[in-house]
């Protein structure tokens, strides 16, 4: 059954109320826009996108995205309308401790909300990851299987961010027809009117990305005329960017079009003022049963419909894709390199993949401009691209931005286990994806290669030395740092059966093979014990592990006993029992910690501490990491000292 023209004006009346009054219960939150776009999520949820309110996580579902996420009262009203579990106290406790309202939209916390938003231009980027996926799996498993649409909504301050354009850029090139992005022209910012910091022609940018472009002019008001241009969208094989001129905090007598509507919360007489004019109560979150039983309803019918035309996949391809593992023993036949053997890890990474590529069907990876640095590529499959949608392997250029923000949406629309790539030093450009991918538990594998001062001749501006302690600080992250070729065939393995976000970071250079790779299980293990009982520990990561067996060798020949423990995941590491971590770095025994990093961190575990901290040098990469102090001789002088 359809909505009625008095329920359809009724619903926008609601959606108006509840997008005021949640902001003034809380005396904080953003109404204005999701006054003005009432309207359009009224005709989203209940006339134009495909979904299931019994079944959020239905794969076959359209994927909805609020890029400008702090209009979340807004996407609330619409998941409390169409049944998706929230009640009116929901409402009532927005923005409060333990809500499921928080103020930004959070995936896995609210269910409905596909992705974790708030950070601008975010949003809009993780569509294009969501559109990616959506693609890829419509032509390997065939259209009865997939076969959806993902809508984003994003405002001027998601296009004012660099990323949008990265991710519009990357969209348009890979001829993503089912992405319809409407663009929240209301010409306002916080600051004042738009053209206060930018006059850009936004419908010729986005013809100029290739997008399929459409001035809609000012019909944000009219329902009918939404959906036609909303169904007509999905009618082009190009992503759509459909230019909706609206009015903030319309329909209120004394804010509309006032860049203060965006985030003040209205007084309760402008609440009352503008319910007034709307002709509804003025009560807070009015919200009549019969309207909010036949919106239920109307959504429960049209998902249902929907749902039932879909049957199930049953492959163990789709299986295991939708999953983001691999098929059974995916794993019972990983490379082993030998004691002594020599291979940087960014090379033995490759090798991981290829052993694992087959079993792994949701598997997709790609670099920012460096497949032939990083070791990322995919030999069994074909790139990515509109003729070729079937391909796993995405070239996404120089944009490293968008490439973790597609990853993220990649991974939250599931069926996809993303892997990207680039050069350590360029993880500055990813943190924002990086960190919402931690807050979102997104199954992405984040690989960084070069990840010290072995980088070597190209100098300080890509040498990392305080990157690797940026990321172990972010909650939830898992971060591997492998010794070596073995070390990194675990990681890998690990970052498959891993439930969130991993990064590997890998050497430019070749290392010396002395693990088994079995210290990535735990965080930690013990690589050499010495003969007698140890009188220090000598605890490294990646490429110093090599450093400090050498140094352990050269200790023992003038007595002194040395344990050499590989480190590769602090994290992991954190997550042990008191015992086992006892069992690797005994109380009773001094510590030394060597990295080519910097020491912010190491205090924890380490008395004494080998790192860089201090910017590089221009230089042939081992002598650089010699000047630096990362070597055999200094690695001695100061364990001995310890001991002393």
């Amino acid at each position: 059954m359809s909505l009625t023209n008095q329920q359809d004006s009724q619903a926008v009346s609601l959606i108006r109320g509840i997008s005021m009054d949640g902001p003034l219960a809380a005396n904080s939150g953003h109404q204005g826009t999701g006054m003005a776009l009432a309207p359009l999520a009224h005709v989203l949820y209940s006339r134009v996108m495909k979904h299931d309110p019994a079944d959020p996580h239905w794969p076959d579902r359209d994927r909805f995205v609020l890029s400008n996420g702090h209009v979340s009262i807004m996407q609330y009203a619409m998941l409390f309308l169409s049944g998706y579990g929230l009640e009116l106290d929901d409402l009532q406790n927005f923005r409060q401790w333990g809500s499921a309202t928080p103020g930004h939209p959070e995936v896995h916390h609210t269910a409905g909300v596909e992705v974790t938003t708030g950070p601008l231009g975010q949003g809009f980027a993780n569509a294009v990851g969501m559109a990616i996926a959506e693609a890829n799996q419509r032509a390997r498993f065939g259209a009865e299987a997939v076969d959806h649409h993902t809508y984003v909504i994003a405002g001027d301050g998601c296009m004012m961010e660099g990323i949008s354009h990265e991710a519009a850029d990357l969209a348009g090139h890979l001829g993503l027809g089912h992405l319809i992005c409407i663009f929240d022209d209301n010409k306002i910012t916080i600051d004042g009117a738009t053209d206060l910091a930018t006059d850009v022609d936004m419908a010729a940018r986005f013809r100029a990305y290739g997008w399929d472009v459409v001035e809609l002019g000012d019909i944000s008001n009219d329902l009918d005329a939404l959906e036609a241009a909303l169904v007509a969208a999905r009618e082009t094989d190009k992503p759509s960017f459909l230019m909706l001129r609206t009015h903030v905090a319309h329909p209120s007598p004394k804010w509309e079009d006032d860049h203060s509507a965006h985030g003040n919360p209205f007084t309760a007489d402008d609440v009352a003022a503008t319910k007034a004019v709307m002709g509804i109560p003025n009560e807070p979150f009015w919200a009549p049963d019969e309207l909010v039983a036949a919106y239920r309803e109307h959504t429960a019918t049209r998902g249902a419909t929907a749902h039932a035309r879909w049957t199930t996949p049953t492959s163990p391809d789709w299986t295991a894709a939708q999953g983001a593992t691999g098929l059974d023993g995916w794993d019972t036949d990983l490379p082993v390199y030998e004691q002594g053997e020599s291979v940087a890890t960014r090379k033995a990474i490759q090798k991981a993949l290829d052993a694992t590529d087959a079993n792994l069907p949701g598997l997709m990876s790609g670099s920012a401009d460096l497949k032939g640095s990083n070791g990322v590529a995919l030999g069994a499959s074909h790139p990515f691209s509109p003729s070729a949608p079937d391909g796993r392997y995405i070239h996404y250029g120089i944009r490293e931005h968008a490439m973790g923000a597609s990853a993220v949406g990649m991974a939250l629309h599931g069926g996809v286990l993303p892997v990207t790539a680039t050069f350590f030093v360029f993880a500055d450009y990813m943190r924002p994806p990086i960190r919402l991918a931690a807050i979102s538990e997104a199954k992405v594998c984040f690989v960084f290669t070069h990840d010290s001062v072995g980088v070597g001749e190209d100098g300080p501006t890509h040498q990392p030395v305080e990157q690797l302690a940026s990321l172990r600080v972010i909650p939830g992250l898992h971060v591997i740092r492998p010794a070596d070729g073995n070390e990194t065939i675990h990681a890998w393995a690990d970052a498959v059966r891993h439930d969130g976000p991993s990064v590997l970071v890998l050497s430019r250079q070749d290392i010396p093979v002395t693990t088994d790779g079995s210290a990535v299980e735990r965080g930690a293990g013990i690589v050499r014990e010495p003969d007698a009982p140890a009188q220090v520990v000598l605890l490294g990561t990646g490429s110093e592990v090599a450093v400090c067996v050498e140094a352990a060798s050269v200790l023992a020949e003038s007595g002194i006993a040395a344990r050499v423990v590989s480190m590769p995941s602090i994290d992991r590491f954190e997550a042990q029992s008191d015992k086992f971590r006892a069992s690797i770095l005994p109380e009773e025994l001094p510590v030394l910690s060597v990295e080519a990093g910097v020491t912010f961190g190491w205090a924890a575990y380490a008395d004494a501490s080998i790192g860089i901290d201090r910017f590089g040098a221009s230089a042939p990469g081992k002598l650089v990491l010699d000047k630096l102090g990362i070597n055999v001789d200094h690695v001695v002088e100061v364990a001995t000292a310890l001991v002393d």
